[in-house]
């Protein structure tokens, strides 16, 4: 029998950005705790973001003692709808004359406000969860900015307007997962910009290297 008749097998799935980022906030984790030194987190991300496939990122956390994040999106990509629920954070972010950054870990409400004022405000939706399937962000920038980083799994609608300033609406050239979260972004920018994009892919560095860069 062929390869291709034989059952499906997960370790030979393709991963995405998604998959990478999760295994790298494991390995920087185990970096903070003192399980990893700088040489060894160098080497491990190098080989996280060249992985392929699901069976490639497996064994770089197989040492550390908790469970592959590789193993978790064996889930069809658009159980994306799992990342909906939860208890709504903080309603506002806010920055006069200073910075706000939301990110991590956090579940954006059904209505969120960021407010820019001589500031800049980034909210950082790459781990986030959504209280429900749709979410609005209302943005008011004057004289600031306002970061919003959007993954893949979520699906972007800009109708902000901009005097003096602009909604820049960087997502369009990625498709989103279908019957994923919704994020609607509205609002005003006066001489200010609100700049919407995917997370960046992060650089392999070179393997030969013995220390970080800096």
């Amino acid at each position: 029998m062929s390869d291709e008749l034989v059952p499906h097998d997960p370790t030979r799935m393709r991963a995405s950005d998604a998959d990478r980022e999760r295994v790298a906030q494991v390995l920087h984790k185990a970096a903070a705790e003192g399980r990893l030194d700088l040489h060894e987190l160098d080497e491990r991300l190098g080989a996280t973001y060249s992985a392929k496939t699901y069976g490639e990122l497996v064994p770089i956390t197989a040492d550390l003692g908790v469970p592959s994040p590789a193993v978790l999106p064996a889930v069809p990509r658009n159980a994306a709808v799992d990342r909906v629920g939860g208890t709504p954070g903080s309603s506002i972010s806010f920055a006069f004359w200073s910075g706000c950054d939301r990110k991590g870990d956090w579940v954006v409400p059904r209505y969120h406000n960021a407010v820019a004022i001589m500031g800049g405000v980034t909210l950082d939706l790459t781990l986030a969860r959504f209280a429900e399937a749709e979410v609005t962000i209302n943005v008011f920038a004057f004289w600031g900015g306002v970061d919003i980083i959007v993954p893949e799994e979520v699906t972007v609608i800009v109708s902000g307007m901009g005097f003096m300033g602009a909604f820049e609406n960087r997502t369009t050239s990625t498709p989103s997962v279908p019957g994923g979260p919704v994020v609607r972004i509205t609002g005003l920018a006066l001489m200010a910009g609100v700049d919407v994009k995917r997370p960046k892919k992060k650089k392999i560095k070179n393997k030969d290297r013995p220390e970080l860069e800096s």
